[in-house]
């Protein structure tokens, strides 16, 4: 049923059926054609019952509160305090850019929204300063896929409740991989920069300025603390989490900044709402998709398959890496994870895998396939900002992808990387 699945669902992306239909087409096609057509009737009932919970609750109030930092402005005060400290560097701007991106990941969760709101900013300050657009926007692109893997995470709640894993044990998991690729860019931007001879931002800031520039970006740094200190020491859960957060971004939009008016609050809770339609549909139907999968059993019979190529851990998470990575380039990560997560999480975790470290595994490699060509959606948006054609950008990218692949691989051969934070704060076993 599963290899009869996939083509069928493929068939019916290409054609144009939204993400949400097809992946309730696909399945109940499948069980009518294998006689089973009269568990249909489960698919309609799980995709309520796969919606209605407490816990994915934090995804629309994490998106609003996304939503309101963007609309208030808070980006320029990230980029203004990231470079007063490194923008006085050689290719000091390009390093502004993923410094800003790792910043904004605290607040946003969402690559795209890095896109749009650092990419509207930096790619036209960097070209006047002297870089080429195509490596504005690739650096940009790129940069900005570390959104969904520092915490919050959309994605990582949406595997959590999926998978039924500890959402602030991924949330701590995802910090130490998050900072590798924001080094590793960095890294990557200075060998780059001798070689290119990239140009200086300016002077060097006076510590006064400096001072200044915290200050001014010291309301959205305490934001992700709040988030993140609150989950992860136990205070409150996830979706209190995400109240409060939508709360404190509120009150520093509209009260505290002043950057946002009340007139503007009906246009922002409209898109945070369309946007956390989009996502907790495709939720519902991952969780319906899921009963059909165990009714099939086709999770069993793909891991019997599986373990005919290699019964090696480290061989199959090579082999898993390399198919993650393709899926990638074709479809966004959070349908990727709805559909792929129930069918391939259960195999390595009876491989003896942590459930927490294949989510990890997951989450990295098919956020980075957002950037990656020939669809990856981030690349779309960064064309879209900066008017600089997907092909032009998709040579250009290369060289970070290759950071980020290399920090896949050493997340998924060294699981301490990721495993050392959530184990010393209590939240997977030792």
């Amino acid at each position: 049923m599963l290899a009869l699945f996939l083509p069928l669902f493929l068939v019916l992306l290409l054609i144009g059926m939204p993400v949400f239909f097809a992946m309730l087409a696909a399945p109940g096609a499948m069980l009518y054609m294998t006689g089973m057509e009269r568990d249909i009737s489960l698919l309609f009932r799980n995709i309520y019952n796969g919606i209605d919970s407490f816990p994915l609750m934090a995804i629309p109030f994490f998106m609003l509160a996304g939503e309101l930092m963007n609309r208030g402005g808070i980006t320029m005060n990230l980029v203004q305090f990231s470079q007063a400290f490194i923008g006085h560097v050689r290719g000091g701007l390009a390093h502004v850019n993923v410094l800003s991106s790792m910043l904004f990941a605290g607040l946003s969760g969402s690559a795209v929204a890095d896109t749009s709101a650092i990419g509207s900013m930096m790619i036209p300050a960097m070209e006047k300063n002297g870089y080429s657009r195509k490596f504005a926007t690739a650096i940009t692109a790129a940069s900005s896929v570390i959104g969904p893997i520092i915490p919050p995470s959309g994605i990582m709640i949406i595997y959590a409740y999926t998978m039924e894993v500890s959402v602030a044990a991924l949330f701590a998991a995802g910090i130490v991989p998050g900072i590798l690729i924001g080094g590793g860019l960095m890294i990557m931007i200075a060998l780059m920069a001798k070689k290119y001879d990239f140009p200086v931002a300016g002077p060097k800031s006076t510590w006064q300025q400096r001072g200044t520039a915290t200050r001014n970006a010291i309301f959205p740094l305490f934001a992700p603390v709040i988030i993140l200190g609150g989950i992860i020491g136990g205070i409150f859960t996830p979706t209190e989490a995400s109240a409060i957060a939508t709360a404190y971004a509120l009150i520093i939009s509209v009260w505290v900044m002043k950057t946002v008016k009340l007139s503007d609050l009906p246009d922002i809770f409209i898109k945070g709402a369309q946007a956390s339609a989009v996502v907790l549909l495709l939720v519902g139907s991952a969780i319906a998709f899921k009963t059909v999968v165990s009714l099939s059993h086709s999770a069993e019979i793909l891991a019997d398959w599986v373990l005919t190529i290699s019964e090696n851990p480290l061989m199959l998470l090579f082999l898993i890496n390399l198919l993650l990575f393709i899926v990638g380039m074709f479809l966004d990560a959070g349908p990727a994870i709805i559909i792929l997560g129930p069918i391939l999480g259960p195999i390595f975790i009876n491989l003896g895998i942590d459930p927490v470290h294949f989510a990890i595994i997951m989450s990295v490699n098919l956020t980075v396939g957002l950037a990656t060509p020939p669809m990856g959606l981030v690349l779309f948006v960064a064309s879209s900002v900066s008017g600089e054609r997907i092909e032009t950008i998709s040579k250009a990218i290369l060289p970070f992808l290759a950071v980020e692949v290399l920090v896949i691989f050493l997340v998924t051969f060294f699981p301490s990387l990721s495993m050392t934070l959530p184990r010393l704060l209590g939240l997977v076993a030792g």
